[in-house]
């Protein structure tokens, strides 16, 4: 059967590259498994149809609502009037800003796709009139819109979390080091990089006037700062789980879109509830697939087998690191970072705790891992859509947004690996 599962991951990779739909790249692997193979399909689709009425994955579209909410209404713009009070004089501080409130925006919307589709519309054409180069603004926000991946809640932890039954709460925590540190090379390099810009700077405040206008725009976001403090507080304080969380999240961004920062309307609240209803479709149809996929090769002993296989040629815990990285680092250029998880992470899961390596740990592997495919071609999902909103060609926003890849966010990636309390250090805290 190693030879039919072998077969049916060929054709996976091959409709894969060919562009076909990712529901039906996981459809023609099935039907691979299926016609060749013994395994009995309907009840692989009834086991799955149960998994799906999990209660863990209903935080799925509602966080994916609350981030297109959060899109229209206005928040993001508060954040980044409050945010830009501080460090809006500073050479590169509006660089700065953008990494610091995609951060924010990820924690609020658990998302990727929030931070890009919230805060480029409003930052990419001021940071051209402050001397930015367009394609550069918009690889910068592109790529730090993928902190929304990281910095809990996040979408891809609860989709591993359910996937290897371990804690979401503990996987939170995991990937929130590795997020932070990223937020923070971003800011690094932006402000080295920013020393060749002919940039237009505010003047300089003094104590009395920086005082004066933090405080007069931390009122007015205050509603938005307060977002991520109640759905982060009432998740690590055990009063709400993360799907209680994410429908407080929707929630409380209703009626402060509509009568606080006023920028929700009946017609953009409905087609964002439109947008979220297609996303949410789309990743339930592939994770159902994905997941059954998954299930076979368990049921055919694939995760026991290439355990044996990779230990064949080397058991060096360093070198299958690396390996898995480089291995985690391709399968995100081609699929979308849950898909990426629901098919990998059983697989290497046994792996990974033959080399010592905790579930908690591999979660923020896999985190980091996938969340760069999202602007690591050809698959670059965040990306294409950062240069569709920035109006740029793709082809001038990848040299920038590689720079920022490979000094800002690889080192991070073999830490991740290398330096297990980057990861471990916060749910160990929390007595995980």
């Amino acid at each position: 059967m190693i030879e039919i599962a072998l077969l049916a991951i060929a054709v996976l990779v091959l409709t894969l590259t060919l562009g076909v739909p990712l529901p039906y790249c996981f459809g023609a692997a099935l039907m691979v498994m299926y016609f060749i193979g013994d395994v009995t399909m309907k009840g692989m689709m009834l086991w799955g149809f149960q998994q799906l009425g999990n209660p863990v994955l209903l935080a799925i579209p509602l966080f994916v609502l609350a981030g297109t909410i959060m899109s229209e209404s206005g928040i993001a713009a508060s954040l980044l009037r409050f945010v830009n009070a501080f460090i809006g004089h500073v050479r590169g501080g509006l660089g700065v800003v953008a990494a610091v409130s995609c951060a924010i925006i990820g924690a609020i919307s658990g998302s990727g796709l929030t931070g890009i589709a919230a805060i480029g519309p409003l930052l990419i054409p001021e940071m051209e009139k402050r001397g930015y180069p367009r394609e550069y603004a918009t690889a910068l926000i592109a790529n730090s819109s993928i902190l929304g991946l990281l910095i809990p809640p996040s979408v891809t932890m609860i989709v591993y979390g359910w996937v290897t039954d371990t804690s979401i709460l503990a996987c939170f925590l995991a990937t929130l080091g590795p997020g932070l540190f990223i937020m923070f090379n971003f800011s690094v390099v932006n402000l080295w990089m920013s020393r060749k810009f002919d940039l237009k700077l505010d003047d300089k405040p003094n104590l009395a006037q920086l005082t004066g206008e933090a405080t007069k725009r931390g009122i007015h976001a205050f509603p938005a700062l307060l977002m991520p403090v109640i759905i982060l507080g009432g998740i690590y304080g055990g009063v709400m789980t993360p799907t209680e969380a994410a429908a407080i999240s929707v929630i409380y961004a209703i009626p402060v879109g509509f009568f606080i920062y006023r920028g929700l309307r009946w017609d953009n609240f409905l087609a964002a509830g439109k947008e979220a209803a297609t996303a949410v479709g789309g990743i339930m149809i592939m994770i159902l697939f994905s997941m059954i996929l998954g299930q076979m090769y368990v049921y055919e002993s694939i995760p026991q087998q290439l355990v044996s296989s990779i230990f064949d040629i080397t058991q060096n815990k360093v070198i299958l690191l690396i390996l898995i990285n480089i291995l985690l680092f391709l399968v995100g250029m081609v699929v979308n970072d849950v898909t990426a998880i629901i098919l990998i992470a059983p697989l290497l899961l046994p792996l990974m705790q033959a080399i010592g390596v905790s579930p908690i740990q591999f979660a923020a592997i896999m985190g980091v891992n996938t969340a760069m495919g999202g602007v690591t071609p050809p698959y670059a999902s965040i990306l294409y859509l950062g240069a569709r909103i920035g109006n740029v060609k793709v082809t001038k926003v990848i040299p920038p947004a590689m720079i920022l890849i490979l000094t800002g966010y690889v080192p991070v990636v073999f830490l991740t690996s290398l330096w297990p309390d980057l990861s471990l250090f916060l749910p160990r805290l929390f007595g995980y």
